[in-house]
């Protein structure tokens, strides 16, 4: 996996101030992306250990609200299995943080994945320039969808995330 930054006290991409991870790697090439540069899988840096220190090092801090991956795609071909990964072992050593993700599969594309109990929240669908509204919180088009994960998965139908 490749990445281009690690943002620290983010207050726009999730819930809380949280940190984000922005992979390389997207292939749905929405008009007007925020981040066409990270749409190349060959771009940015290699993740390494002393990325994810940082990312770690950021989520042991108290008033950290958890991670969130976005890019690109975190959900790209290419990235699937390490994001699982990092999500695994996110979750597992902080339990209670949330992680979100950004991807512009629908949630009925990737909802089997194995990533899925890993992950609170899930930001779907593609930006679409025509449905863009500055005013909308946590995404950038009104097509897109916060779900809420584990209480989807449980039900066995998607649920709409609301913030607490």
């Amino acid at each position: 996996m490749r990445y281009h930054n690690i943002t620290k006290d983010d207050m726009l991409n999730g819930e809380g101030l949280r940190v984000v991870l922005w992979v390389a790697g997207c292939s749905h090439g929405c008009k007007n992306c925020q981040n066409p540069i990270t749409w190349d899988p060959n771009g940015g840096l290699p993740f390494d250990e002393a990325a994810k220190a940082e990312i770690f090092a950021e989520l042991e801090k108290d008033y950290i609200s958890g991670i969130t991956f976005s890019g690109g795609d975190p959900l790209y071909m290419g990235n699937r299995e390490d994001v699982t990964a990092l999500a695994k072992e996110i979750k597992e050593a902080f339990p209670d943080k949330k992680t979100w993700l950004y991807t512009g599969y629908l949630w009925e594309e990737v909802s089997a994945l194995p990533i899925m109990p890993y992950l609170d929240v899930i930001v779907d669908g593609r930006f679409v320039e025509e449905l863009k509204d500055p005013q909308l919180h946590w995404k950038g088009s009104f097509n897109q969808r916060i779900i809420d994960v584990q209480k989807s998965l449980e039900k066995g139908t998607m649920y709409l995330y609301h913030a607490e």
